[in-house]
């Protein structure tokens, strides 16, 4: 960004750009006014410039497939549309055996990860979780195993009786290889005691995931947007998230969610337009000058909508699925079935301008640059 749009004419927005444009680090309170004021042109040119500062021309992806071992949840947070009670005709619940066979249905397929999360049930213990990860690694040790959101992890280490760092410690022996980010939604009290209050807090999400970077497991971020939080919502829990990599530098990419209104107790409130989603995509890379990858997670907004956001901010859409997942399905999402081969998500990156990039867990790239494509 050598030289700023000749259309900025708030002073506040001009001061804001010059800030990016010299690498220099913005404020919540900046990002709060990029939020109000900025139209999206500016915003994108802005997330644009800090995006090929992280990532060049390149968007990634990687092969995965989830297991989701159960919608049986202890708690009951208003935005969800995936927790289902015990004897609801749309609940399931996953033996660890049924898990592996799932696992062992990708032995003859190059897939690199395997994404497990989903309701915190409650018979559980952290030995079952653990015999989940020691099944999968001894069948197929090479695949990367991200497991168990924050809010899982708070209910089944405190149940054990142990600290966080020592059930952190023991998931790791066995198997457990980074953390996916779900359970974060919004920071704030206020908000978070009304959508989601019985889960574990703001402060609880932050220490499991400080104390696992610090024993070597990575994760990622999230936050769940388009609800009842404001601008100034956003901005702190970002803040949060950008003090907290400062700290350990553990984060391997932010996921902004967007709430969807489908079957679940704010539908009331209906969803944010996809300007709207653009634009906090775009501020997100702005301010978080410390997370090298935002992540638009394609099941969830939709393949068009997702390609569209590599031109404000993100470089990674996350990955090939394998219709394995339905939290984002039974929310309303465009994909019921979300699958793409990875010539589909190629096409998708290439149309949109940019280098097609596999990727492993840890975003180190998987052979050449757009080898994978051809």
């Amino acid at each position: 960004m050598k030289q700023l749009p000749e259309y900025i004419r708030d002073n506040d927005l001009k001061l804001i750009a010059e800030k990016v444009s010299a690498g220099e680090r913005i404020s919540a309170e900046e990002a709060i006014t990029l939020y109000k004021k900025a139209d999206l042109p500016l915003l994108g040119v802005m997330a644009g410039y800090n995006r090929r500062k992280f990532n060049g021309n390149y968007a990634y992806y990687n092969k995965n497939f989830h297991i989701e071992p159960t919608n049986k949840c202890v708690f009951n947070c208003l935005f969800c549309s995936y927790h289902k009670p015990d004897n609801d005709p749309e609940s399931w619940e996953y033996t660890p055996e049924q898990m592996l066979e799932i696992v062992k249905s990708f032995d003859n397929k190059d897939v690199t990860e395997v994404h497990i999360t989903g309701g915190v049930h409650p018979s559980h213990d952290i030995n079952y979780y653990a015999g989940v990860l020691k099944m999968i690694k001894k069948h197929r040790p090479s695949l990367h195993v991200k497991a168990y959101s924050a809010v899982e992890l708070d209910f089944m280490i405190t149940r054990a009786g142990m600290t966080i760092e020592k059930g952190l410690s023991y998931l790791k022996e066995c198997g457990l290889d980074s953390i996916p980010g779900g359970g974060a939604e919004i920071f704030d009290d206020e908000v978070r005691k009304y959508i989601c209050g019985e889960k574990a807090t703001a402060e609880r999400y932050l220490e499991i995931h400080e104390k696992a970077h610090n024993l070597g497991i990575p994760s990622n971020a999230t936050m769940l947007y388009g609800h009842i939080e404001t601008f100034s919502h956003r901005a702190g829990h970002m803040q949060q998230l950008r003090d907290l990599q400062d700290r350990t530098g553990g984060f391997n990419a932010f996921i902004p969610l967007k709430y969807k209104k489908a079957n679940n107790s704010m539908s009331f409130l209906g969803e944010i337009s996809l300007t709207g989603d653009l634009r906090n995509y775009a501020v997100a890379r702005i301010f978080l000058d410390n997370i090298a990858h935002i992540k638009a997670y394609w099941p969830m907004t939709g393949r068009d909508a997702a390609t569209i956001s590599l031109s404000f901010g993100t470089d990674d859409l996350d990955g090939t699925i394998e219709d394995t997942t339905r939290i984002y399905s039974m929310a309303g999402a465009p994909d019921q079935n979300p699958s793409m081969t990875t010539e589909e998500i190629c096409k998708l990156i290439r149309d949109a301008g940019y280098v097609a990039v596999e990727r492993d867990s840890t975003y180190n790239p998987v052979g050449r640059p757009g080898d994978a494509c051809h």
